[in-house]
Order: C-alpha cells, then sequence, then structure tokens
C-alpha cells in the first residue's frame, strides 16, 4: 500500500492530489450531512414531542468539524475520519431496520468516502507541508 502511494505521489504530483482529495472530503461532507439531515427530520417526524433534539445528536459530531475543513488542517481531518467511522456503523445499523435500508446503506456508504477521502487528505497535506521550505 505504501508502495502504491508513493508511486501515485511520484506520477501525479503531491499538489494535485492534495486538490483532488479536498473535493472529495467536502463531497463527502456535504452527502453525509445531508443524509444525517434527512434521517434526522425521518426520526422528528416519528416522535411527536421531540423538538430539534434527534437533529442536533446526528449532525452535531460532524458539525464540529466544519472549521478543520475551512482551515485545512490535516490534523482535523484524521479526527474527522475517526468520527466518520461512527458514522458507518451507524449505517449499516440503520440499514438493517425495515422501512430505513436504502438510507442506511447510503449513510455508510458517504461515511466510508469521507473516511478515505480524510485520511488521503490528512495524508498528502502533511506531506505536502513538510515538503516545502520553512520560511
Amino acid at each position: 500500500m505504501r508502495a502504491w502511494l508513493e508511486r501515485l505521489e511520484r506520477e501525479q504530483g503531491l499538489d494535485t492530489l492534495e486538490a483532488k482529495s479536498r473535493r472529495g472530503v467536502i463531497a463527502s461532507f456535504a452527502a453525509v450531512a445531508l443524509l444525517l439531515l434527512i434521517g434526522g427530520i425521518q426520526l422528528m417526524a416519528q416522535s411527536e414531542n421531540s423538538g430539534l433534539l434527534p437533529l442536533l445528536i446526528r449532525l452535531l459530531p460532524i458539525a464540529l468539524f466544519l472549521p478543520a475543513i475551512f482551515t485545512r488542517r490535516a490534523r482535523g481531518h484524521v479526527w474527522l475520519a475517526f468520527v466518520s467511522l461512527l458514522y458507518i456503523m451507524q449505517g449499516v445499523m440503520l440499514a438493517g431496520v425495515p422501512g430505513h435500508a436504502v438510507i442506511g446503506v447510503l449513510e455508510a456508504l458517504a461515511a466510508l468516502g469521507l473516511f478515505i477521502s480524510s485520511m488521503a487528505y490528512a495524508r498528502f497535506r502533511s506531506r505536502n507541508l513538510k515538503r516545502q521550505p520553512q520560511a
């Protein structure tokens, strides 16, 4: 795996890979957030007196990583990848609930995309920062 990544870095360049993985992070983050919003709205519709709590519980953990995405911090992307594992598990569990299989599978796949792209961005960003001369 390491040899494949290093070959990929030589062929495409760290700047290109960093930009591609950043686009992947943004796209998958938006997909996960949208699916969590839809799932939260469904939960709110099922329970009459819960208010915004189901929506808040689903969206707050991932929303806390917005500053790390905007400031392009590699360490924040690593933590985002770890949190996305929770959403993968949630999607797999939701896929087993009758009537929620489609949204569960989509949530698991979007979270898997977020995990992979976040880890790739963290790797390429940190390697790119180490390569650049310090001023």
